[in-house]
């Protein structure tokens, strides 16, 4: 299993219509794409980094690195720019890749 993981930084003053931006609309467009079959979202708690921002992860679920970089080059820069193009200076993000390793 391949997890896709972004995290975002993101200003406390907008921080509920992101989140409703998030779960309505940006995360189904990619799980929508097909490349991936499931997403988590969590907020950090502690460490509290800062009292005018927020840190969010977003994990989406793939089976194969393959399908990874078909959607990192068939959709993720139109989805990524949709995202810029709402929240520009409002936010922070980092991505990663992560490989389950079995029990």
């Amino acid at each position: 299993m391949i997890t896709y993981s972004v995290t975002i930084t993101i200003k406390k003053e907008i921080e509920d219509h992101w989140l409703t931006w998030m779960k309505e609309i940006h995360i189904r467009d990619v799980i929508n794409t097909g490349y991936f079959y499931d997403w988590q979202i969590q907020k950090l708690v502690i460490p509290d980094y800062g009292k005018d921002e927020s840190t969010f992860v977003i994990n989406y679920i793939t089976d194969s690195i393959d399908k990874y970089y078909a959607y990192l080059e068939n959709e993720a820069a139109r989805l990524q720019n949709e995202h810029v193009q709402k929240f520009a200076g409002k936010f922070k993000a980092t991505r990663a890749i992560f490989h389950t390793v079995p029990k």
